[in-house]
């Protein structure tokens, strides 16, 4: 499936100023890639944002200067996935060479190579004890890893095309997976086993994220669609219609009071998960996109995407959310 739909951060220039939620803040954008961005993570502080390419490498910014910390030149091909882990000692990414490698976030200095998966590994997860690392792979396994030592612990089998993503609750029992067979997927993270599988998703799934509260799960999809479901029960909860492309990027604000999804359509909207509203539309990129990434106080949203001028792209959220008329 094409990549079509996502969310965009950049380099540090000032823009025109645009309002996610109803003001006028400052949207500024870094600059340094040379390909595509496939995924942005803030740090547990919100002192290092971490982003990842199609240019094969791994670049650490200071989001509040736009100064270029580190590049991180490992991978050989394509990085699709890079994530903190929850101290923020660690980094872990996924590439094209179907290898996950752990990094010391300070330093920059390569750890250990994991190595199992047979195909590209799409997403990485940390459980929030930091003790396992979860990976998900167009191979159609979901591999769950010690991450301290890198030993295999668990193969998580059951989707019938490519996992692209992996979340774990945070509360850390449950692992939610997320395929382009159309299916999310509920397991229980410590012994592997099946919880549920939630259907409904008329396009392969691209993303799937728990709210702060573990209660929700929010999938993003090719259908154009966002979905959110109850986690305890399985059932659908709201189904978020706007969105003209594939929708391949999903995050919570930090309080869990705002949805934000990026897609093809080249806009950004936000959302309130508890009743299905939309709240506000955001067309300032004009490219597609593929990663979203709220900031640990939730001031700032990070978006970065499929464009040729690799950009990433930092909006200041400053007002509450207003809905949109109808």
């Amino acid at each position: 499936m094409a990549r079509l739909c996502a969310v965009y951060v950049a380099a540090f220039s000032l823009l025109s100023p645009v309002d996610l939620l109803g003001g006028e803040p400052e949207v500024r954008t870094l600059k340094g890639h040379h390909s595509s961005i496939m995924a942005v993570d803030f740090s547990p502080d919100g002192k290092t944002l971490a982003s990842s390419s199609r240019d094969a490498t791994i670049k650490l910014w200071n989001p509040r200067t736009g100064e270029l910390l580190q590049t991180l030149a490992e991978h050989s091909e394509d990085v699709y996935a890079i994530v903190f882990s929850p101290r923020g000692d660690l980094l872990a990414s996924g590439s094209g060479e179907a290898t996950i490698r752990l990094w010391d976030a300070k330093s920059g200095k390569p750890l250990r190579t994991l190595k199992g998966h047979g195909d590209i590994v799409r997403s990485v997860a940390f459980s929030p004890d930091q003790q396992t690392l979860a990976s998900a792979s167009v191979d159609q396994t979901v591999r769950l890893w010690k991450a301290r030592t890198g030993e295999l612990q668990q193969t998580l089998e059951g989707h019938a095309a490519r996992v692209m993503s992996v979340a774990f609750s945070p509360d850390g029992r449950t692992l939610a997976s997320a395929s382009s067979d159309k299916t999310a997927r509920l397991w229980d993270a410590t012994t592997g086993k099946l919880l549920r599988v939630l259907e409904g998703h008329e396009g392969g799934l691209e993303r799937g994220v728990f709210s702060p509260d573990g209660r929700l799960l929010a999938t993003s999809s090719g259908d154009s669609t966002v979905r959110v479901w109850d986690v305890a029960t399985g059932n659908l909860r709201h189904t978020l219609k706007g969105h003209d492309g594939e929708v391949d990027s999903v995050a919570f604000s930090p309080d869990g009071a705002t949805l934000a999804s990026g897609c093809k359509d080249t806009t950004v909207k936000l959302w309130d998960p508890v009743r299905g509203k939309l709240l506000r539309t955001v067309t300032d990129p004009d490219t597609r996109l593929e990663a979203l990434a709220f900031s640990p106080d939730g001031k700032t949203l990070a978006g970065s995407g499929s464009g040729t001028d690799a950009t990433i792209w930092l909006w200041q959220i400053r007002n509450s959310p207003r809905q949109e008329s109808p």
